[in-house]
C-alpha cells in the first residue's frame, strides 16, 4: 500500500488517526498503542498491512484478526480532512498527555480513547469536580424536573454536569446546568460535526458556548448503537459519580451505571413512584446496591469527601417545639393555640410539677416563645 499522505511521525496526527481507524473501546488497539505509542503503532500497522508484521514487545497474541479489521480504514486514510472540518467548526483536538486531557480516562485502561474531538472549551473536561447525570429518553415530567433541579444545584455548587446530549433526562440535565449559569459537557456517540439528535441541535450549541461537546470519533462518523454503548463508558469515566435520574427496566442509562461501577465510581439513583414503569430501572439499581439520592447535597456526598462541597440547605419553617428541652416542649405544647391558660392548668395538662412549669415558663418568656396575659400565659 502507498505511504500515508500526512505526517505519520506527528504524535497528535497519529493519535487522531487511531481514533479514525478503530471503533471506540477496541482494547487490541489500546494495547498496541500503549506498548508502542501512537506513532510507532501506526508504523507497525502500515508494515502489517504490507505483509511485514513486526513483533510487539511484551505481547505474544495473534494480531491477524485485529489487523484485518483495521486495514480497510487504512486505505485512503488522511486525518487532515477531519481536522480541517474540526477547525472550521472552531473545535480542538485533545490527546493524552496534553494540558486539558481528563486524567480520569486513564481508568479505562486499554479501552481509553486515543483522542477527543471537542467543540467548546476543552478545559472543562478536566474540571476538578464532575457528576454524570443520565436517564431515559422517554422521560416523564417528574424525571425531567428532577434532572434539571439536580443539575442546577450541582452547578451552583461548582460541579460540572456530564451527560449524553440525548432527549429526555440528558437534555433536562444540560438545561438545568445552563440555567444555573455553569458549564456542562455533552458526550456524543458520533462526530461533533453532526449534533445528534437533530432536535437537540440548539441545546447542544448552547452547551458548546458554555461548556463542551465532545466525541472520541472524528467528524464524519455517524452515531450507531454500538457507539452509543461505547460512549457510555466515557460518561461514566468523566463523572466522579454517576446518577441515574429515571430509567425503565431496559434503559441504556443502566449501562452507564454498570460501567461506572466497573470503574469503582459511586452510583446513585433517584427513586420514583412505585407505580411508574419509567423508574423501575432506578429501583432495580437501588436493590442492587446503588445509593438513593434525592438532592444535590447527597450527590456531592457520593462524589467526594463529606464537606468538600456544600449545597445550601432548603428553607424550612421552624417547628413549634424546635430547640426546646423536654420540659419546656411539654409546657409550650400544653398551651392552647389561641387562648391563654394559667400555670396550674399547664401543670395538669403537661403532667409536670408546678415548679417545673414555672421554671419552663420563665425560660420560654426569655426566649420570646410565650408572654404573660394577666395571671395566665399564652404563646407569642
Amino acid at each position: 500500500m502507498p505511504d500515508l499522505p500526512f505526517d505519520a511521525g506527528d504524535a497528535r496526527l497519529a493519535a487522531a488517526a487511531w481514533s479514525r481507524l478503530v471503533e471506540p473501546g477496541d482494547t487490541a488497539a489500546g494495547i498496541l498503542v500503549s506498548r508502542l505509542g501512537p506513532v510507532a503503532a501506526l508504523d507497525w500497522l502500515v508494515g502489517a498491512a504490507r505483509g511485514r508484521p513486526a513483533a510487539v514487545p511484551g505481547e505474544e497474541r495473534p494480531w491477524e484478526a485485529a489487523v484485518a479489521r483495521w486495514v480497510p480504514r487504512l486505505e485512503n486514510l488522511d486525518v487532515r480532512r477531519e481536522l480541517e472540518v474540526l477547525h472550521r467548526l472552531g473545535g480542538t483536538l485533545v490527546v493524552p498527555g496534553e494540558p486539558g486531557w481528563p486524567t480520569a480516562l486513564a481508568d479505562l485502561g486499554e479501552g481509553a480513547p486515543f483522542a477527543l474531538w471537542v467543540r467548546g472549551d476543552p478545559t472543562v473536561l478536566a474540571a476538578p469536580r464532575t457528576a454524570a447525570l443520565v436517564g431515559a429518553r422517554a422521560a416523564t415530567a417528574y424525571g425531567q424536573r428532577a434532572a434539571a433541579d439536580l443539575a442546577g444545584a450541582l452547578t451552583e455548587a461548582g460541579t460540572v454536569v456530564v451527560s449524553g446530549g440525548a432527549y429526555g433526562i440528558d437534555a433536562a440535565a444540560h438545561r438545568g446546568a445552563l440555567a444555573a449559569g455553569g458549564p456542562t459537557v455533552a458526550v456524543l456517540a458520533g462526530g461533533v460535526d453532526r449534533l445528534y439528535p437533530a432536535g437537540n441541535a440548539a441545546l447542544l450549541e448552547a452547551v458548546e458556548s458554555d461548556g463542551a461537546v465532545v466525541a472520541e470519533v472524528p467528524p464524519g462518523c455517524a452515531p450507531s448503537r454500538s457507539r452509543f454503548l461505547a460512549r457510555n463508558r466515557l460518561i461514566a469515566a468523566l463523572g466522579a459519580v454517576t446518577v441515574v435520574v429515571e430509567a425503565a427496566w431496559r434503559s441504556g442509562a443502566l449501562s452507564t451505571a454498570t460501567r461506572a461501577a466497573e470503574l469503582a465510581r459511586p452510583v446513585g439513583a433517584v427513586p420514583g413512584p412505585i407505580t411508574s414503569m419509567a423508574s423501575v430501572g432506578c429501583h432495580r439499581l437501588l436493590r442492587e446496591g446503588a445509593v438513593c439520592v434525592t438532592d444535590a447535597a447527597e450527590v456531592l456526598e457520593l462524589a467526594g469527601p463529606v464537606g468538600s462541597a456544600t449545597v445550601a440547605e432548603p428553607a424550612v419553617q421552624a417547628g413549634l417545639l424546635d430547640g426546646l428541652d423536654d420540659v419546656a416542649a411539654r409546657v409550650l405544647d400544653a398551651l392552647p393555640a389561641r387562648s391563654a391558660a394559667p400555670a396550674e392548668n399547664l401543670a395538669r395538662t403537661a403532667g409536670l410539677s408546678a415548679a417545673e412549669v414555672r421554671s419552663a415558663l420563665g425560660l420560654l418568656e426569655l426566649a420570646g416563645r410565650v408572654r404573660r396575659h394577666g395571671s395566665a400565659w399564652r404563646r407569642t
